[in-house]
């Protein structure tokens, strides 16, 4: 009885899997764990709106213990369907080929996505899962800062993910309740409806608007909710889709004279690394309406 009770106290503790049961699947001990220092270098980079970013960059310490989480705490964790963004096997084309064809298709940008997903709820769901409160804490203090999750750990994106599941599964069922589906890339939201009908498309920009202020998420003020009908030029994550998933005419005019530069001179204006992300980027669209 002595071993059973040692067991469930080392793995579980009282109420859910311990600090020592983490500090194991990291690769370290208790105390190497709770001695990394949470330290962060705010710089900022160019948005294409022209604005900028500001990015947290933690430590090298720090980054390498985050990438370790990603591993070995955060990999197999489920998603929602909905949730196109920072998942395996799911891309811009992915989440735009769900919506191809509407005949509406509304659009919603939200707000400092990353610093809005806050530690409260990163604490609840570590907590959801069965990690104890000392471990759900130290998870919190190296994945969170600043209130939410900090816009260049590592381990953010998946976090955004896995903690909105319940957000997303809710925005699954309001869509469906209006004849409307539904997907997300990150901040990106997307909703289409096969027939346009208004009274359907205004009751599901209330829900859509209390579910994610309930999920602690605003809008983003100036791009607001955008609602685009098939004599429209609809796009979504830089894809066409009003027939299919295409590529905007200017950006397949530009790739075709990349390929043609390429092949008629050997290069061009753009580096290797470039170039691979152009062909990928084709590729991903091919797929899907393949």
């Amino acid at each position: 009885m002595g071993i059973v009770a040692e067991f469930f106290g080392r793995f579980f503790g009282d109420k859910g899997l311990s600090l020592e049961e983490l500090a194991r699947r990291l690769g370290k001990t208790p105390e190497a764990v709770r001695a990394v220092r949470v330290e962060y270098r705010r710089f900022t980079v160019p948005k294409k709106s022209g604005k900028l970013r500001e990015i947290d960059a933690p430590s090298a310490e720090l980054k390498a213990l985050q990438r370790t989480i990603l591993r070995k705490v955060l990999a197999k964790l489920a998603a929602h369907e909905g949730c196109t963004g920072f998942e395996r096997g799911r891309s811009i084309a992915t989440h735009a080929a769900l919506h191809a064809g509407s005949a509406v298709l509304m659009r919603m940008d939200l707000k400092d996505f990353f610093p809005s997903t806050s530690e409260a709820r990163v604490r609840q769901y570590f907590r959801k899962i069965g990690w104890s409160k000392p471990a759900a804490d130290e998870l919190v203090r190296l994945c969170c800062y600043g209130g939410g999750l900090p816009q260049g750990a590592p381990t953010s994106p998946r976090l955004s993910s896995v903690v909105n599941f319940g957000m997303d599964k809710a925005l699954t069922r309001a869509a469906e309740k209006h004849g409307a589906r539904y997907s997300r890339y990150a901040d990106d939201l997307a909703f289409s409806f096969s027939s346009d009908d208004a009274g359907e498309v205004r009751a599901l920009v209330a829900a859509v608007r209390w579910i994610l202020r309930k999920s602690g998420y605003r809008v983003n003020g100036k791009k607001r909710i955008r609602i685009l009908r098939q004599h429209q030029r609809q796009v979504l994550t830089g894809l066409v889709i009003n027939d299919g998933v295409h590529l905007p005419r200017q950006k397949r005019r530009k790739l075709r004279a990349i390929e043609h530069r390429l092949k008629m001179e050997g290069k061009c204006s753009l580096t290797q690394k470039q170039v691979v992300g152009w062909r990928a980027l084709e590729e991903m669209v091919e797929r899907v309406n393949g």
